[in-house]
C-alpha cells in the first residue's frame, strides 16, 4: 500500500480537492473547516494527510498542525508545501491507524478519506479518540464511492458512536469543495464530546 501512495504523490495534487490550487475550491474547504476549530490556535492532528493541503490551510489560519502519512513521498510533498507557505506545520511518516502522537495532545483530529481504507476502522477510531484532549473534536470527511467502496454515512456514524457520544453528519454535495460535480456520497462527520 505504501508503494501505491508513494507513486501517487507526484500527481496527487492535480485533483482539485487534493491540491486546493483553485482559489474557489480552497475557499470552500476553508469555509467548511475553519469554523469547526475550537479556538484561534487549536492543536490539530491530520491523519493520512497526503500532500498536506488541509494541514497547510489550517496552519495558515494560525492553528498548530501535525500530520502523518504512510507514504514517504506524501510526507516530503507536505513538508515542501508547508515550507513554501511559510507555516510551521510538521509532518512525519507513520501509520494513521496508530498515530505517533501522545494521548490527549490534540484539540482536533482530522482525517479526510482515510477511515474507509483502513483494515480495522473501529480500532483506528479508538486510537484517534485517545489523541483528543477533553472536549476535543473528531472531524472526518468520508464517502461512499460510486465504485461501491467507502463507508455509508450510517456506517461511519455507527463506528464513531462506539467511541464517542455525539456524531453529526453533513452531506458534502457542493461541487465547490470538489472542483467538479460528484456522483458519489461524500459527507462530513463531526463528533464533539
Amino acid at each position: 500500500m505504501t508503494t501505491f501512495w508513494d507513486e501517487q504523490a507526484a500527481t496527487f495534487d492535480e485533483e482539485p480537492d487534493h491540491g486546493l490550487r483553485d482559489a474557489g475550491v480552497r475557499a470552500a474547504w476553508a469555509e467548511l473547516l475553519l469554523p469547526l476549530m475550537p479556538s484561534a490556535s487549536s492543536e490539530v492532528v491530520d491523519l493520512g494527510c497526503g500532500t498536506g493541503s488541509l494541514a497547510v490551510l489550517l496552519a495558515e489560519a494560525g492553528h498548530r498542525v501535525r500530520g502523518v502519512d504512510l507514504a514517504e513521498r506524501m510526507v516530503e510533498a507536505a513538508t515542501a508545501k508547508a515550507r513554501a507557505a511559510g507555516t510551521t506545520a510538521e509532518f512525519v511518516q507513520g501509520d494513521a491507524a496508530e498515530p505517533p502522537y501522545a494521548p490527549a495532545s490534540a484539540d482536533v483530529v482530522l482525517a479526510r478519506h482515510v477511515l474507509w481504507a483502513l483494515p480495522d476502522p473501529a480500532a483506528a477510531l479508538k486510537a484517534w479518540v485517545r489523541l483528543l484532549k477533553p472536549n476535543g473534536r473528531l472531524v472526518l470527511v468520508e464517502g461512499h464511492w460510486s465504485t461501491g467502496s467507502g463507508l455509508k454515512p450510517a456506517e461511519c456514524e455507527a463506528l464513531v458512536s462506539e467511541v464517542r457520544e455525539h456524531a453529526a453528519i453533513t452531506p458534502l454535495r457542493d461541487k465547490a469543495l470538489w472542483g467538479r460535480e460528484i456522483d458519489d456520497e461524500r459527507y462530513l462527520l463531526v463528533s464533539l464530546q
